[in-house]
């Protein structure tokens, strides 16, 4: 998926730059730090008594990981359902990538701190460097050594449609070797999960109706709204396990956590997007609002 993301388009941030500030600021301002406090309210007080002591550290870790890293796949699928803009979508998730990879760690590490969890320094940025940024530099190269070709852009488009079942492949096997690893966890401790999925869904809820109603204040399209509150909810979960699994362990309460993530996602999102599409009459009722027939189908507009 990381071949459809054109860093080029950074340059039309501008164009949607409400939609891109109310993102921004909850992914990076909200969404981790909200996390963090639901993983010490539930884990490490409200639910404390019923959870392995031991364990309690790296599930909050888990947590707070997950949530520090917000999706640059899944997204464009929830955005496509919301019939979202397109090249806001594909331009929020390019600047998402830019600075995943010189956010994720520091945050990481800073809200691990503030739990007293001892973060390895090197492991972690090791996870960035393997997980975000060499696959986003081989992407980059790749889509642009496609792209110079004689016919390139047809060319691109069919390598796409190529990578499509691969892509999806390659994600079933990996959330069933996911599953396969915590698949003793997860039966054998149903009650855990249970309760390591309560942080997780106030979070999803409380960021994207966050990001969908200050949209709203700011006057963005909801074609422009949408898309925002769902990459504001969802998460890197192929990112998050992995540096989940190299910091604590294939094991570990941290990436079973993320795996909850996993779990509970997509039923998650579709609820999302089912908001965010049955909510459109009541979002465009503000004054300012551009409705949607004049926004997204002529293609894109800037916000003035």
């Amino acid at each position: 998926m990381l071949i459809k993301i054109d860093l080029r388009q950074l340059g039309r941030v501008r164009q949607y730059w409400r939609g891109v500030g109310v993102t921004l600021f909850v992914n990076w301002g909200v969404k981790p730090f909200s996390m963090a406090l639901l993983g010490w309210f539930f884990i490490g007080y409200v639910f404390r008594d019923f959870l392995p002591a031991e364990q309690i550290d790296s599930y909050i870790a888990g947590l707070v990981i997950l949530a520090a890293a917000p999706c640059t796949a899944m997204v464009f699928v929830w955005s496509n359902l919301m019939r979202g803009e397109p090249h806001f979508t594909l331009s929020q998730v390019a600047l998402n990538d830019v600075i995943m990879v010189f956010a994720f760690a520091p945050i990481v590490a800073l809200l691990l701190g503030l739990s007293a969890i001892t973060v390895p320094w090197d492991t972690l940025f090791l996870s960035v460097i393997l997980y975000i940024v060499v696959p986003l530099v081989i992407a980059s190269l790749w889509r642009n050594n496609l792209l110079s070709r004689k016919d390139g852009q047809a060319e691109f488009d069919r390598v796409v449609a190529r990578l499509g079942p691969t892509s999806l492949a390659a994600l079933l096997i990996t959330l069933i070797l996911l599953f396969g690893f915590q698949g003793n966890q997860i039966i054998s401790a149903p009650l855990i999960i249970a309760m390591l999925a309560v942080p997780i869904l106030i979070q999803v809820f409380f960021n994207s109706g966050l990001a969908y109603f200050l949209n709203r204040q700011v006057r963005s399209p909801h074609c422009v709204a949408g898309p925002s509150a769902l990459i504001g909810a969802s998460n890197f979960f192929e990112l998050a396990v992995a540096t989940a699994i190299a910091l604590f362990g294939f094991e570990s309460g941290a990436a079973l956590a993320t795996v909850v993530g996993v779990l509970i996602e997509v039923p998650v999102m579709l609820m999302a997007v089912r908001v965010v599409n049955r909510s459109r009459t009541w979002y465009e009722r503000r004054d300012g609002i551009v409705p949607y027939e004049e926004c997204c189908p002529s293609g894109p507009r800037a916000e003035s």
